[in-house]
């Protein structure tokens, strides 16, 4: 077994050192950390800011290829949202993640990329997949109705994934994170997910003296939470080491229900008000918790952060960034 990240020696030389690694989403809230992970590793980044390349078309794809000349494509660039944005934008969402990552493997697959590593999502598992969810099991069900065309999509992925291995031997991983969280994630309410969701409607409650606030569902579904720069060292791990297309989860194996979550939060804001929920409103997936024993056998990944600490590291970098997180959606 590889040794887990934690015990790596900080000066250990790195295999990416002096490669160039283009960086699809680096400039969004999960790719600063990864294109940080990269630097510090001594890789020259290329990030294809959105402004500039629009994923979904071909000509763009092949512009960003030209410009960032890259050995290793890690692909985090999506069109991603919480349950109501899923509801609100399925053809989009569907459409705008399948061509993207299509067409960048398959362009770095015509061009000889040393390698593509791709980020999936915890909304490609089966709505009632067994618990611990399983790589194994991530094809017995169709996913949760308000997130599939979504999951679906970024589960394409790893189909091309193994294909293009078996067909032509290309070098490709994909990865499937749960649930992120952690400084700097988007608090945008027509977007966010439920960590910055819930503190930003905490701290706008306590400020304006509202005795309550109002949460979608009954509070019973459980999310597994991945501190962000834990994330981004299992993709680097994965980027450096790992050379299969068999599905690899990242997370931390445990699980707590959206009620005591929240309670988490508004105690973490000093929110002294009541949660009422809204049972009018879709829970999305019952349950989420990873096994993530394949990370840790086949490149040696185990998450580090508590999550606790890693709460408190989030809602602080929300009160001291306020306005820009208020006004302002990541750029993916």
């Amino acid at each position: 077994m590889l040794v887990p990240y934690q015990a790596l020696e900080n000066d250990m030389a790195s295999s990416l050192q002096g490669k160039r690694v283009t960086v699809t989403g680096g400039a969004g809230f999960l790719g600063r950390f990864v294109v940080k992970r990269f630097q510090e590793a001594g890789a020259e980044v290329f990030i294809p800011h959105i402004a500039s390349y629009d994923l979904v078309k071909p000509e763009d794809v092949g512009r960003m290829y030209d410009d960032g000349r890259p050995d290793l494509v890690v692909h985090l660039a999506a069109k991603v949202g919480g349950i109501g944005a899923n509801m609100d934008n399925p053809g989009a969402f569907f459409y705008d993640n399948l061509m993207m990552g299509v067409q960048l493997m398959h362009e770095g697959h015509l061009r000889g990329l040393d390698k593509f590593v791709a980020l999936g999502t915890i909304c490609a598992y089966p709505k009632f997949a067994k618990i611990p969810f399983a790589e194994d099991d991530i094809w017995d069900g169709y996913p949760e109705e308000t997130n599939a065309p979504y999951g679906l999509a970024k589960k394409m992925l790893l189909v091309q994934s193994q294909a293009y291995r078996q067909q032509y031997g290309y070098n490709s991983v994909v990865l499937f994170p749960v649930n992120l969280y952690g400084p700097g994630d988007n608090f945008d309410p027509g977007s966010s997910h439920v960590i910055p969701a819930v503190i930003r409607k905490c701290m706008e409650a306590k400020e304006a003296g509202e005795d309550h606030i109002t949460l979608w569902g009954d509070g019973s579904p459980t999310r597994e939470f991945l501190y962000v720069a834990d994330c981004a060292d299992g993709i680097y791990l994965a980027a450096e080491r790992y050379e299969q297309s068999d599905p690899v989860n990242l997370g931390t194996g445990g699980e707590i229900t959206i009620k005591a979550l929240a309670g988490l939060i508004k105690d973490a804001c000093g929110y002294d008000g009541e949660i009422v929920w809204d049972t009018s409103r879709p829970n999305g997936q019952p349950r989420r918790c990873l096994d993530t024993s394949r990370a840790e056998e086949r490149f040696g990944f185990k998450a580090g952060t508590p999550f606790e600490q890693g709460l408190k590291e989030t809602v602080a970098w929300y009160l001291e960034h306020r306005d820009m997180a208020d006004k302002h959606k990541p750029d993916l």
